[in-house]
């Protein structure tokens, strides 16, 4: 249809969820069909951690915001069915989490993350 533009993917809920306290503003950004590939110390780029659809990536982030941390948007990036973000997270202990994502978007909804992680020692 001439016109009719795809949904914007909602900056303003990326900010709610990555800085809320649940996991659930979050997960609502992602398609049911969604793929997050993890690359870190632990899951190099050679063998990233892998998780398929929602449910796993429900149950990681309910991981996640079971922890006594708080998490920050830094900065975000929107360009056609692209973005790009860098999250901060610290640990009541003080350790600091530092993660960049590219994702890919499908009617204004993550199909697609890589995420890059980083952590205090």
């Amino acid at each position: 249809m001439a016109g009719t533009a795809s949904p914007a993917f909602d900056t303003d809920t990326l900010r709610r969820g990555i800085e809320g306290d649940t996991a659930s503003t979050l997960l609502s950004l992602y398609t049911d069909d969604a793929e997050i590939r993890i690359v870190d110390r632990d899951a190099q780029p050679s063998r990233p951690k892998v998780l398929h659809g929602r449910d796993e990536i429900g149950s990681m982030l309910n991981d996640i915001y079971g922890r006594d941390m708080t998490h920050r948007l830094e900065q975000c990036v929107v360009q056609g069915d692209h973005a790009a973000y860098v999250e901060s997270c610290e640990y009541g202990d003080g350790v600091r989490v530092l993660a960049e994502s590219m994702v890919s978007l499908r009617d204004g909804r993550i199909t697609d993350q890589i995420m890059i992680q980083v952590w205090d020692e």
